[in-house]
Protein backbone atom coordinates (compact mmCIF):
# COMPACT_ATOMS: atom_id res chain seq x y z
CA UNK A 1 0.00 0.00 0.00
CA UNK A 2 1.35 3.27 -1.05
CA UNK A 3 1.72 6.07 1.77
CA UNK A 4 1.11 9.92 0.65
CA UNK A 5 3.14 11.97 1.85
CA UNK A 6 1.80 15.89 2.68
CA UNK A 7 5.50 17.89 1.97
CA UNK A 8 3.94 20.89 3.71
CA UNK A 9 4.18 18.47 7.11
CA UNK A 10 7.43 17.20 6.52
CA UNK A 11 8.93 21.34 6.14
CA UNK A 12 6.58 21.94 8.79
CA UNK A 13 8.78 19.20 10.95
CA UNK A 14 12.62 20.21 9.35
CA UNK A 15 11.79 24.18 10.61
CA UNK A 16 10.91 22.59 14.13
CA UNK A 17 13.92 20.64 14.14
CA UNK A 18 16.04 23.80 13.04
CA UNK A 19 14.09 25.64 15.43
CA UNK A 20 14.80 23.43 18.22
CA UNK A 21 17.91 23.67 17.65
CA UNK A 22 18.28 26.99 17.97
CA UNK A 23 16.99 27.16 21.31
CA UNK A 24 19.57 24.08 22.20
CA UNK A 25 22.28 26.15 20.94
CA UNK A 26 21.18 29.51 22.81
CA UNK A 27 20.95 27.50 26.08
CA UNK A 28 24.29 26.07 25.71
CA UNK A 29 25.79 29.75 25.28
CA UNK A 30 24.24 30.77 28.46
CA UNK A 31 25.77 28.01 30.07
CA UNK A 32 29.45 28.54 29.45
CA UNK A 33 31.48 31.89 30.63
CA UNK A 34 34.36 31.78 27.95
CA UNK A 35 33.67 34.29 25.38
CA UNK A 36 35.15 31.85 22.35
CA UNK A 37 32.34 28.95 23.55
CA UNK A 38 29.43 30.79 24.05
CA UNK A 39 30.23 32.49 20.11
CA UNK A 40 30.35 29.39 18.47
CA UNK A 41 27.63 28.30 20.11
CA UNK A 42 25.56 31.19 19.06
CA UNK A 43 27.17 31.07 15.63
CA UNK A 44 25.52 27.51 15.76
CA UNK A 45 21.67 29.08 16.60
CA UNK A 46 22.28 31.45 14.18
CA UNK A 47 22.70 28.74 11.40
CA UNK A 48 20.05 26.97 12.51
CA UNK A 49 17.56 29.64 12.17
CA UNK A 50 18.73 30.50 8.69
CA UNK A 51 18.19 26.97 7.49
CA UNK A 52 14.88 27.16 9.89
CA UNK A 53 13.87 30.27 7.09
CA UNK A 54 14.58 28.10 4.34
CA UNK A 55 13.03 25.18 5.17
CA UNK A 56 9.85 28.16 5.14
CA UNK A 57 10.89 29.36 2.26
CA UNK A 58 10.82 26.00 0.17
CA UNK A 59 7.26 25.54 2.12
CA UNK A 60 6.19 28.92 0.34
CA UNK A 61 7.49 27.96 -2.92
CA UNK A 62 5.43 24.45 -2.60
CA UNK A 63 2.40 25.79 -2.31
CA UNK A 64 2.66 28.12 -5.01
CA UNK A 65 3.70 25.46 -7.57
CA UNK A 66 0.45 23.34 -7.40
CA UNK A 67 -1.64 20.50 -5.84
CA UNK A 68 0.66 18.17 -7.48
CA UNK A 69 3.49 18.95 -5.83
CA UNK A 70 2.23 19.04 -1.68
CA UNK A 71 1.20 15.45 -1.93
CA UNK A 72 3.40 12.55 -3.66
CA UNK A 73 4.31 8.75 -2.91
CA UNK A 74 7.75 8.52 -2.56
CA UNK A 75 9.35 5.96 -5.45
CA UNK A 76 10.56 3.38 -3.67
CA UNK A 77 9.14 0.45 -1.50
CA UNK A 78 9.85 2.01 1.70
CA UNK A 79 6.74 2.83 3.94
CA UNK A 80 7.78 5.85 6.09
CA UNK A 81 5.99 7.91 8.07
CA UNK A 82 6.33 11.78 8.24
CA UNK A 83 6.37 12.19 11.99
CA UNK A 84 8.05 8.70 12.74
CA UNK A 85 10.94 9.90 10.61
CA UNK A 86 11.39 13.28 12.34
CA UNK A 87 11.55 11.09 15.52
CA UNK A 88 14.93 9.93 14.12
CA UNK A 89 16.47 13.25 14.65
CA UNK A 90 16.17 14.80 17.75
CA UNK A 91 16.05 18.16 17.44
CA UNK A 92 12.85 17.21 16.00
CA UNK A 93 9.55 16.05 17.83
CA UNK A 94 10.43 15.49 20.75
CA UNK A 95 11.14 18.01 23.61
CA UNK A 96 12.68 20.92 23.72
CA UNK A 97 16.16 19.87 23.66
CA UNK A 98 16.84 22.77 25.30
CA UNK A 99 15.55 21.50 28.34
CA UNK A 100 18.11 19.04 28.23
CA UNK A 101 20.61 21.27 29.49
CA UNK A 102 20.86 21.77 33.39
CA UNK A 103 24.07 23.59 33.93
CA UNK A 104 25.10 20.56 35.40
CA UNK A 105 27.07 19.23 32.17
CA UNK A 106 30.54 19.95 31.28
CA UNK A 107 31.34 21.32 28.26
CA UNK A 108 32.78 18.15 27.21
CA UNK A 109 29.14 16.57 27.53
CA UNK A 110 27.53 19.43 25.85
CA UNK A 111 29.90 19.40 22.85
CA UNK A 112 28.85 15.62 22.52
CA UNK A 113 25.49 15.68 23.00
CA UNK A 114 25.73 18.63 20.41
CA UNK A 115 27.67 16.13 17.57
CA UNK A 116 24.92 13.43 18.39
CA UNK A 117 22.07 15.73 17.60
CA UNK A 118 23.79 17.57 14.23
CA UNK A 119 24.31 13.68 13.07
CA UNK A 120 20.92 13.13 13.62
CA UNK A 121 19.48 15.56 11.84
CA UNK A 122 21.53 14.81 9.11
CA UNK A 123 20.23 10.75 9.34
CA UNK A 124 16.78 12.61 9.04
CA UNK A 125 18.07 15.42 6.43
CA UNK A 126 19.26 12.74 4.00
CA UNK A 127 15.92 10.76 4.66
CA UNK A 128 14.03 13.92 3.51
CA UNK A 129 15.57 14.34 0.19
CA UNK A 130 14.14 10.94 -1.05
CA UNK A 131 10.70 12.44 -0.42
CA UNK A 132 10.54 15.97 -1.69
CA UNK A 133 9.74 16.19 -5.43
CA UNK A 134 12.56 17.75 -8.10
CA UNK A 135 10.81 21.17 -8.01
CA UNK A 136 10.42 21.51 -4.34
CA UNK A 137 14.09 22.34 -3.69
CA UNK A 138 16.15 18.83 -3.01
CA UNK A 139 19.54 20.95 -4.21
CA UNK A 140 18.80 23.46 -1.18
CA UNK A 141 18.25 19.96 1.55
CA UNK A 142 21.72 18.86 -0.19
CA UNK A 143 22.88 21.93 1.08
CA UNK A 144 21.67 22.17 4.37
CA UNK A 145 23.26 19.00 4.95
CA UNK A 146 26.45 19.92 3.96
CA UNK A 147 26.11 23.01 6.58
CA UNK A 148 24.89 20.55 9.64
CA UNK A 149 28.40 17.90 8.72
CA UNK A 150 30.36 21.82 9.03
CA UNK A 151 28.54 21.99 12.68
CA UNK A 152 29.78 19.02 13.46
CA UNK A 153 33.10 19.85 12.15
CA UNK A 154 33.03 22.97 14.31
CA UNK A 155 31.86 20.86 17.42
CA UNK A 156 34.82 18.60 16.77
CA UNK A 157 37.23 21.09 16.57
CA UNK A 158 35.95 22.46 20.00
CA UNK A 159 36.27 19.19 21.54
CA UNK A 160 40.12 18.69 20.51
CA UNK A 161 41.04 22.28 21.71
CA UNK A 162 39.42 21.05 25.44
Amino acid sequence: MAVKFNAFEIFEIAEKIERNGAKFYRRAAELFDDSRTRNMFLQLAGWEITHEQVFAEMRKELSEQGPELRTFEPENDVVFDAQSMAGLAVFGNRMDPSCELTGKESITDVLKAAIGKEEDTIVFYTGLVDFVPAGAGKDRIDDIIKEEMRHIRILNESLQWR
